[in-house]
């Protein structure tokens, strides 16, 4: 499949720039390492700058020759977002995808039960990380002949459990916020459909390595790997944007 996004937003991996929030984490450093497998350059930020660098330089060391960097952002504040937004197609003339793996859960043991301090963590975790990235990267990504706008979400947003109130709530208003701006990357398209695509990947719930190893006998049942999840992450850019954009793509049962 070639990149030149010819009428329907196609585009594979290689020569691509893609930004990674959250990119520290265990999906983090997979989807980092699958981006750059693919021959993307890949531009990291997060919160934590000691895993982050751990992060960049174990893609980097995977893949030599890779360009993959990282840098910390507050995602809170909206100015620092759209400074890196444009100071990532300054450096690098375009970009091609956010993939946002912000994460953060909180759970009561029952409804009544619930902490709404748990729901002012989740929001801005959640919610407000979407909105920064979301309105930051917008027009660099319809510049792109094969943009991508991905959100991580988890399939409580459509069918929430009591203890899982707030959690589902905030992940459930983050896939509107998506949907929001893939409704938008369709107008922009016009007739010949959208170029660029936002799109939600759910799952049930992750797991990787380390938490096997830390529970070595839980099964951890629909669960998704992280490298399966990287896999996905990357596979979107071989669909056509039409084909994707304003869709949830279910990588577990849909309830």
């Amino acid at each position: 499949m070639n990149g030149n996004g010819t009428g329907e937003g196609t585009g594979t991996l290689e020569g691509a720039v893609v930004a990674v929030a959250g990119a520290a984490g265990p999906a983090g450093r997979a989807t980092l390492l699958r981006l750059a497998e693919a021959g993307a350059t890949v531009v990291g930020c997060d919160a934590h700058p000691e895993r982050l660098a751990e992060a960049v330089d174990a893609a980097r060391y995977a893949h030599g020759g890779a360009t993959v960097t990282g840098e910390t952002v507050d995602l809170l504040d909206l100015d620092a977002t759209q400074d890196w937004a444009k100071r990532t197609e300054a450096e690098f003339g375009r970009v091609d995808g956010l993939v946002h793996l912000v994460g953060g859960w909180r759970g009561s043991p029952s409804f009544q039960e619930t902490a709404l301090s748990d729901w002012d963590a989740l929001e801005k975790l959640l919610i407000r990380t979407v909105q920064s990235t979301s309105l930051a990267f917008q027009e660099a990504l319809e510049r792109s002949d094969r943009g991508r706008f991905l959100l991580i979400s988890a399939a409580g947003a459509s069918k929430p459990t009591a203890g899982n109130a707030a959690y589902s709530a905030a992940k459930a208003a983050a896939e509107a916020w998506t949907l929001a701006l893939g409704d938008a990357f369709r107008k922009a398209g016009g007739e010949a459909g959208p170029r660029t695509a936002s799109a939600i990947l759910v799952v049930k719930a992750l797991v990787n390595d380390a938490m096997r190893a830390e529970r070595p006998n839980a099964k951890f049942a629909g669960f998704t790997d992280v490298t399966e999840l990287a896999e996905a992450i990357a596979g979107v850019w071989d669909r056509p944007a039409p084909e994707v954009n304003g869709r949830r793509l279910w990588l577990t049962p849909q309830p």
